[in-house]
């Protein structure tokens, strides 16, 4: 009798008229308002801005027929599930073109270890979508009351307050604790048109170039701080994935910090016994950008155009100014070593190209791993194979520059189990593993004398960022281990970054310094300041070195603060603006990004190579099994894409068996080609073939996947971008200023 009066009385709740609204409205507010809360993204403007869509989106979707309602329902379902995967993932909200990386699933893998970060929020998702579809079924024969016209004007008063609060009182949050996804988009479109608007209104129809020796120049004035030149004989490079400043405890108490977890004690340790710069920024995210700006004294891309890496295989000029080439000049045997394989983002041409004599990645180390890692070697199996590297390098008498890049610290975060269960999360963890690993790794080589005659140089190649640190995805760190350590402060003053420490290293050896580098020595104290500008988590951030901090947001909106250097915990506002004073600073950002190439177009890109590649029995993934380096890809508007490959079987008893793909921020792209092409050892598979760019495209990627028992040589990969119609100027087999490294 209690069960039927319980079915009964829900079945009564399903049909109630004011039962579609609710389960509408309920799941469009109440899980990513929960989601918020359990996140601890509980910041006010963030539950605004919940409210506002929720209230537009019921608005739009109550009282209509529910085959039209289910799609937006699904679509805004899958960006709430990628909000929150994505930040946990790479530390950022970001543009809606970024959404791709969770529509690929292979990526998904190998970022989230094969599983969802917050599957609770799927199933919270998934229930709810259950629900409406239950109550809309029920609620088919009932008469549902008409919402009265002035709800239509809820939604825009809070979008309106949210926007007043932003301008009255902008918030240091990021931006996912302020916005949701749809609502930052909204914002953006907003934005954009308030600019314009501006412009119109105040006539601007041109704008003047911004100065740029500031950011532009090679700045040695400053007064040294050793008298003669550094007594090191060698010069270690170590680039830690991912770790930002705010982990070590010297830059925490310099910048009196209000973050204190000491999640690397040992480095922390180390810190103390060196010279630090607590004000060190990093110019961009990515690993290949990082690495570029610090071993060639220059700005990478402050957008998601193709990395300067990548542009400088067409040169064979300025990659003679890099810190390996210069090195190289002057004697000293130059190494790059780090602990995942080299095609991904080209580092097998790059690399070579800008001076290490010797480039080895994953396939260097005979060691075996402590834990599974699906991007290379776990970080204490890491630093125990670049200790034996070192060792082989003591035993030469040659001077020589290492450079060491770990991947340990990058998503999916792993860790062995000891350490999983003494920390909170598998990112604090893994940031642990790291410091135990580098720990015992300095200690090695202190015992083995290699500190007496090496200048050490531990920093990282991007931030992967803190929730609730202001600037902690630009927030990096150098820290620097010398033989004359008593005669450097424990504290380096001023602001300094990555474009610094090519030009810092040739200074301290006193060696001659190349004029197109650019930046200020980390060996010299400067009584004034410096500009400086980085690109992270969507804001383009510049300092003009007189106590102005400039930060532009995706709404093409700029403020001003009053900050003494780059990196503070807190800054006091000055005034905010936009229309032609915001793209002076976004003019600034494209300034530098043309430094090598002025257009992405009459690129000729070769990423093919005499490489024997193994392959493997079965594709296991897009990203660790790529072939080629040609990612991340710039291709203007209205051009047209020629790629031209070649791929050869070098085993005669095996076939192999070869598929392309193209991806647009990491989006599968259709090429129009075959799923899969053989290759026999008597006929090597050639393609050529083109592609429009109706729109500009940015991080374009191409995936070269091959799998069989035995193994390829991709003899030629080359992309070129031109106008239609146009002729190719040169081939780049022959062209002499296309360089395959």
């Amino acid at each position: 009798m209690t069960g039927r009066l319980f079915v009964k009385l829900i079945r009564r709740c399903l049909q109630h008229p004011l039962a579609p609204l609710c389960t509408l409205f309920g799941l469009l507010l109440l899980v990513p308002m929960g989601a918020r809360l359990a996140l601890g993204w509980s910041n006010p403007l963030g539950y605004l801005s919940d409210l506002a869509s929720a209230s537009l989106l019921t608005l739009l979707l109550y009282r209509r027929p529910w085959w039209l309602a289910l799609p937006v329902l699904l679509i805004w379902s899958l960006l709430t599930l990628i909000s929150a995967e994505l930040v946990s993932a790479v530390g950022r909200l970001p543009n809606i073109a970024d959404l791709h990386y969770l529509t690929d699933p292979q990526f998904m893998g190998n970022s989230t270890g094969g599983a969802l970060a917050h599957p609770g929020l799927g199933l919270a998702l998934l229930l709810g979508l259950a629900l409406w579809l239950i109550v809309q079924r029920a609620s088919r024969d009932v008469t549902t009351p008409v919402l009265p016209r002035p709800a239509w004007a809820v939604p825009a008063v809070l979008l309106l307050a949210h926007g007043t609060l932003q301008s009255l009182k902008p918030s240091d949050a990021d931006q996912w604790q302020l916005f949701n996804l749809p609502h930052q988009g909204l914002a953006t479109a907003v934005g954009q048109a308030q600019m314009h608007a501006e412009d119109w209104l105040a006539g601007d129809s041109s704008d003047t170039p911004p100065p740029m020796a500031g950011l532009t120049q090679l700045d040695l004035e400053g007064q040294p701080l050793l008298p003669s030149a550094g007594r090191a004989r060698n010069v270690l490079v170590i680039a830690l994935e991912g770790i930002p400043g705010a982990y070590i405890k010297t830059n925490r108490e310099a910048l009196h910090s209000h973050y204190q977890e000491d999640l690397m004690p040992k480095l922390s340790a180390w810190a103390e016994r060196g010279m630090n710069t607590p004000d060190y920024v990093l110019h961009s995210h990515q690993t290949i950008r990082g690495l570029y700006a610090m071993l060639c004294g220059d700005y990478d891309k402050l957008d998601n155009g193709t990395p300067k890496g990548v542009e400088m295989l067409t040169q064979s000029q300025r990659n003679q100014a890099c810190l390996p080439a210069q090195m190289h000049k002057f004697g000293f045997a130059t190494h790059y070593l780090q602990g995942a394989g080299l095609r991904f983002m080209a580092k097998d041409k790059i690399m070579p190209h800008i001076g290490f004599d010797a480039t080895h990645g994953l396939e260097w180390f005979n060691n075996d791993n402590y834990l599974e890692f699906p991007w290379g070697k776990d970080d204490k199996a890491f630093f125990e194979g670049a200790l034996t590297y070192v060792d082989q390098l003591k035993k030469k008498k040659q001077p020589w520059m290492l450079t060491l890049l770990t991947v340990g610290t990058h998503q999916p975060y792993s860790a062995p189990k000891h350490y999983l269960e003494r920390y909170d999360t598998p990112k604090q963890a893994a940031v642990g593993y790291l410091d135990d690993a580098l720990g015992q790794f300095l200690t090695d080589l202190e015992r083995r004398g290699v500190l007496k005659d090496t200048l050490v140089i531990i920093t990282s190649d991007e931030s992967h960022g803190i929730d609730g640190v202001r600037l902690a995805s630009s927030w990096g760190f150098n820290l620097m281990l010398a033989p004359e350590q008593a005669q450097l402060p424990h504290i380096k003053s001023g602001t300094y970054g990555h474009i610094d420490l090519s030009a810092s290293v040739l200074d301290y050896f006193g060696l001659p310094v190349p004029a197109s580098l650019s930046g200020r020595s980390l060996f010299r104290d400067y009584a004034q300041g410096r500009e400086i500008m980085s690109y992270t988590n969507g804001k383009l951030r510049y300092h003009d070195g007189q106590g102005t901090f400039t930060e532009c947001d995706f709404q093409q909106r700029c403020r001003n603060y009053s900050s003494p250097g780059f990196i503070a915990d807190s800054a006091t506002l000055i005034s905010q603006y936009g229309g032609q004073r915001a793209r002076q600073i976004s003019a600034r950002a494209t300034s530098l990004d043309r430094s090598l190439l002025q257009s992405p177009l009459n690129q000729h890109y070769q990423f093919g190579s005499p490489a024997i590649i193994p392959l493997q029995p079965t594709i296991k993934d897009d990203w660790a099994d790529n072939l080629i380096g040609a990612q991340y890809l710039e291709m203007p508007k209205g051009s047209q894409t020629r790629v031209r490959f070649t791929v050869r079987s070098t085993d005669p008893q095996q076939n192999a068996y070869i598929l392309l793909k193209g991806k647009e921020f990491e989006q599968d792209v259709p090429l129009g080609l075959p799923e899969e092409m053989l290759v026999t050892p008597d006929q090597p598979l050639q393609m050529d073939f083109s592609f429009d760019n109706p729109q500009t495209r940015k991080a374009f990627s191409f995936h070269l996947l091959g799998y069989g028992l035995g193994a390829v040589e991709v003899s030629d990969f080359s992309v070129i971008t031109q106008l239609p119609g146009q002729t190719e100027s040169a081939d780049p087999e022959d062209d002499s200023d296309t360089h395959s490294s």
